[in-house]
């Protein structure tokens, strides 16, 4: 069974879209009809895949300014008219020993991991809530459920979006907008590249497989789309699968 998505009408905000998963998502939805609005601190990122082109606005923004999301968010619903999807992947993955952990460094990871997903959808949800129609997408991650090593703060972080999503969704379900969660699994992003050793990068390459961004696209508009017919949930990508099958594996 193969799926397509028509995304013509739909305007989708991203945080953190300049680069990595964010950046793959942002082609689908312009690819796919619609309107992708990056939101980043850095929105041309080191995987280019968000660069300007036709269907992919980008709007340079902290996301842990509140005043700023809030004031981004506006001008996309006076530009576009709407928001009918909100992905919030801004994250930041610091790799510090907890007794090493300095205050600054603990207070940004808060801000924008957590703080920033607030906003976001803070933002967002009057134009849904009006609309009576909207999906908004969080990530967590496995370290939410493991934890880490230097990573407690980020582990922390994530830890906070299952408990989140699951009140939100319960608060705005009577208007049907939708609130899920995505695990979307270990993949090669920039960020991922930069939190991960050669050796711990080969152990995640032996477990669990390292997928690539676009490999977790399908998921993300799955949940954004109307046949998501869901709130309040979880879709856990554990292992990496790519979305294509490699050439020499034929096609199905």
């Amino acid at each position: 069974m193969r799926a397509s998505f028509d995304a013509r009408g739909d305007v989708v905000v991203v945080t953190g879209g300049g680069a990595g998963i964010g950046a793959a998502l942002a082609g689908a939805v312009a690819d796919a009809g619609g309107t992708a609005v990056v939101l980043d601190i850095e929105p041309r990122g080191p995987d280019q895949a968000a660069q300007a082109r036709a269907g992919v606005d980008l709007v340079r923004v902290d996301v842990s300014d509140r005043p700023a999301v809030h004031a981004a968010i506006d001008d996309v619903v006076r530009r576009h008219g709407t928001v009918t999807g909100l992905v919030a992947g801004a994250a930041v993955q610091p790799r510090t020993r907890v007794i090493d952990m300095a205050e600054e460094e603990w207070h940004r990871v808060r801000a924008v991991n957590l703080d920033g997903v607030v906003w976001a959808c803070q933002a967002v949800l009057p134009t849904m809530v009006a609309a009576r129609h909207g999906s908004i997408v969080l990530f967590s991650s496995g370290l939410a459920h493991a934890g880490r090593a230097e990573a407690a703060a980020y582990a922390a972080s994530k830890g906070a979006m299952v408990p989140f999503a699951k009140s939100l969704a319960a608060e705005v379900a009577d208007h049907r907008v939708r609130v899920n969660v995505l695990f979307p699994g270990v993949i090669d992003t920039d960020q991922f590249r930069r939190a991960n050793s050669g050796p711990e990068r080969e152990h995640w390459a032996g477990s669990t497989g390292i997928g690539a961004p676009e490999d977790v696209v399908g998921s993300l508009l799955f949940l954004l789309s109307d046949a998501a017919t869901m709130t309040g949930s979880t879709l856990s990508r554990d292992r990496a699968f790519a979305a294509s099958p490699h050439p020499s594996e034929g096609a199905p």
